[in-house]
């Protein structure tokens, strides 16, 4: 104990109030010692980087608890499934960055949810580049984050319904494999009539 608190700089006092508000996971116990490894260093320098961020102790806590409950990054990417984005790996201190005071505790219990956010180890990944930067820009923008998830939520149903559709046609007329190799066609479609919605909607409000 004291040489991580050492490592963390931190004092074991400050070490054990952690393990006792469950912060860090228990260590490894041989007999009567108790073994630290590089994980428990890792947590503990992403709170001391959460704290100089302004999050509170209890807010570290719920991400803490929403993380370690949070699904493994390979069952949400699937590692027999092939993919055109790209995950990213980020740190707490990386997330917190990326999105001010907007990554509360609530909103990413959401992002984790939709499937956005994985675990790998201590790290955390988002599913896909083009979603993070977009989402993050969009929070820049001022727009709530907890608005950019709803947001997203609602996308999702209607892209699964459109991918759907795009499968049922193309498996009517080819055989299943066309469907990787077909799929750009398919994503012209929609990323040309979400062109023209929105210019139907601009000429609505004008």
């Amino acid at each position: 104990m004291e040489e991580l608190a050492r490592l963390a700089g931190i004092t074991v006092r400050t070490l054990r109030f952690y393990r006792e508000r469950k912060l860090i996971p228990p260590p490894r116990r041989q007999g009567r010692i108790a073994w630290y490894d590089d994980h428990h260093l890792a947590r503990l320098r992403t709170i001391s980087a959460l704290l100089e961020r302004g999050h509170t102790l209890n807010g570290i806590a719920e991400l803490a608890e929403a993380f370690d409950h949070g699904r493994d990054v390979a069952d949400l990417l699937g590692m027999d499934t092939p993919t055109e984005e790209t995950p990213v790996r980020l740190t707490p201190e990386d997330l917190a960055d990326r999105f001010a005071g907007e990554a509360t505790p609530e909103n990413l219990a959401a992002a984790l949810d939709l499937g956005y956010l994985g675990t790998d180890g201590e790290e955390i990944v988002h599913i896909s580049r083009r979603l993070l930067d977009v989402s993050s820009a969009l929070v820049r923008e001022g727009i709530p984050l907890a608005d950019v998830l709803e947001a997203g939520r609602r996308v999702r149903a209607h892209a699964d319904a459109l991918a759907e559709l795009f499968a049922d046609v193309i498996l009517r007329h080819a055989p299943e494999e066309d469907l990787q190799r077909l799929r750009p066609l398919a994503q012209s479609v929609v990323a040309a009539e979400l062109s023209l919605a929105l210019d139907r909607r601009l000429r609505k409000q004008g």
